[in-house]
Formats: structure tokens, C-alpha cells, sequence
């Protein structure tokens, strides 16, 4: 997956608790011109009508290891594995939906949240990885963002006998650099210093094949997500010694990452209540931290 993300990001991101507080009965019943009673069995139906169905339908991300990647039913990754978790404490059978990211953020919201796609799949019930930004929330009022439940930070994965620290973009001087095609830390490390690291940096479809890049000697450094790196040093059997994750924010980057969380249909308060009620349990008894341990990742608090 390659949208970009790393966007700039507000320091002063409204809470989930915020963000449903302002969303409140009687703004929903002002836009949809229902009173509040209709507003309550209209959010009564949807969720029943899920429950009814006997499973939850999830929108996950294709191609977006180690999060979501394989097919159809057959996807691994912890997105996965939280939405069998989520669809678990509900009582409910898990039913993938998975799908290729869009343009934007926007268009994925619309297809697979409260629209659907114009090929005629969609919506979920349920989309997973969502940044959990204000920008985005108010960008895009027919989906409900909430509950977070990682952060997404970008690193510089580099090898320490070629490159020993990193203090600061400059330090990326006259080095062979890697990133992801496409995504925000890529536009970011080309635009730095109006353009001065622009020769130096290759692009691969995907952060993992940018960080292996690393750990194969092609390049002395990466520009990818934490996850990302802490996949490719798995799958390539190599220990993290010798290697360096430094997070370093360049200009026009959020200082520390951003949180991941889901996403409903606005007027679906009671299903994301549900599933922010499932999503604590899975936190509480230490099922989430296992599904980034076992993978060898590190979970990042929101």
C-alpha cells in the first residue's frame, strides 16, 4: 500500500472521546432531519442488523504487510488478526473484505465506509487502519473515526558500520538512500533541503523491499515505517544488532508518527461502540501486544 500517510499532522489531535462528543445525537438528527428517537433506532437497526447477519465485515488493505497482505480469506498480518479477535468478542463470524488503497485517504472512506465502491463491492461494516487525524475526521463526516490502537512511526533503518548515527537529515549526505514509491516519507526525503538528497535515493514498490535493500548491502539507509523495518530484519533472519532505527522527523512530517484506529459509517455509533468495547478486552488481556510480538514487531501506544 502506498498511500500517503506521513502527512503533516496537528500536535493537538482531538480524542476519540472528543471526536464523539462532538459528533453528538442532535447534530446527527439535524443533518439526517430526524429526531432523536429515529436517530437512536436507525443506529438500533444497523447494529442489529449486523449481529443478524452473523458476521462482521472487515476492510482490510491488500498488499500492506505486515499488517494485511495475501488473499481474499487467506490474509496474515496483525489487521488480520485483530479483526478476527474484534469479530470474536462480538460473537460474530470474521468476513474479509479486502481492497486496493486509493488516490487518497477520502476515497477509501467513501468505498469501503459509507458509499461503496462504483464496481458494486462495499461497504464494510468496519474499516481498519485509518489514521486517526482531525483533519481527516472533518475531511470526510460521513465516516466515524475512532479508536485507535497503534502508531505509525517512520525510522531511518540503517546499517551502523556505514552509517553510526543519524541526528539529522544532513547526515544523509552522499549516501545511497531507499524508501517506498510513492509514500509520504519518500516525498519528504526527496524534498529535503529543496531537493539536495534527490539524487541519492532509489524507489522500491514497498518500505520492506526498501529496508532489505539495508540488510542486503545496497543501501546505507531506509526511510520507512518501524513496522516495515522490523519485518524485513525478520523475514531475513538477521538479528537487529548492526543495524540502527532511529526515528527522525523531517520538515513537514508529524514529530511522533500517527495513530491507526477504524472506522464506521457516522451513523453507526453503536457499532463503534461495540467495537471499541471488543478492542479494550483484546487490549486489557494482552491478545493485541501478542499479535505485534509474535510478528516481531513492535507496538507503538497511540
Amino acid at each position: 500500500m502506498t498511500h500517503n500517510t506521513a502527512q503533516p499532522h496537528s500536535s493537538n489531535q482531538p480524542t476519540r472521546r472528543q471526536w464523539l462528543q462532538a459528533t453528538t445525537w442532535a447534530c446527527a438528527a439535524a443533518t439526517l432531519g430526524l429526531g432523536a428517537g429515529a436517530v437512536q433506532a436507525q443506529e438500533l437497526f444497523d447494529l442489529d442488523k449486523v449481529r443478524a447477519s452473523g458476521a462482521l465485515k472487515v476492510a482490510l488493505y491488500k498488499d500492506n504487510a505486515p499488517y494485511s497482505d495475501g488473499k481474499g480469506q487467506d490474509m496474515d498480518g496483525v489487521d488480520v488478526a485483530l479483526a478476527q479477535a474484534l469479530a470474536s468478542e462480538m460473537g460474530l463470524k470474521l468476513n474479509l473484505l479486502p481492497f486496493d488503497a486509493g488516490e487518497k485517504m477520502n476515497d477509501d472512506l467513501r468505498n469501503m465506509v459509507w458509499r461503496g465502491h462504483y464496481l458494486g463491492y462495499g461497504p464494510a461494516d468496519v474499516m481498519l487502519h485509518v489514521p486517526v487525524d482531525k483533519f481527516l475526521m472533518v475531511a470526510n463526516k460521513q465516516a466515524l473515526i475512532f479508536a485507535p490502537y497503534s502508531r505509525q512511526v517512520l525510522v531511518i533503518f540503517h546499517a551502523l558500520e556505514r552509517l553510526p548515527t543519524v541526528q539529522s537529515g544532513l547526515d544523509l549526505q552522499d549516501l545511497p538512500l531507499v524508501a517506498e514509491r510513492g509514500s509520504g516519507a519518500a516525498s519528504t526525503l526527496l524534498g529535503f533541503g529543496g531537493g539536495r538528497l534527490r539524487s541519492q535515493v532509489k524507489m522500491f514498490n514497498s518500505g520492506i523491499d526498501a529496508a532489505h535493500a539495508v540488510i542486503k548491502g545496497e543501501a546505507a539507509a531506509a526511510y520507512v515505517t518501524r513496522a516495515q523495518a522490523e519485518t524485513a530484519l525478520r523475514a531475513a533472519g538477521r538479528p537487529s544488532a548492526g543495524f540502527g532505527l532511529t526515528q527522525l522527523t523531517l520538515p513537514g512530517l508529524a514529530d511522533n508518527g500517527w495513530p491507526i484506529g477504524m472506522a464506521v459509517n457516522a451513523d453507526n455509533k453503536k457499532l463503534a461502540h461495540a467495537l471499541e468495547s471488543a478492542l479494550q478486552k483484546v487490549r486489557a488481556d494482552g491478545r493485541l501486544l501478542a499479535m505485534y510480538r509474535d510478528r516481531g514487531l513492535t507496538l507503538v501506544a497511540p
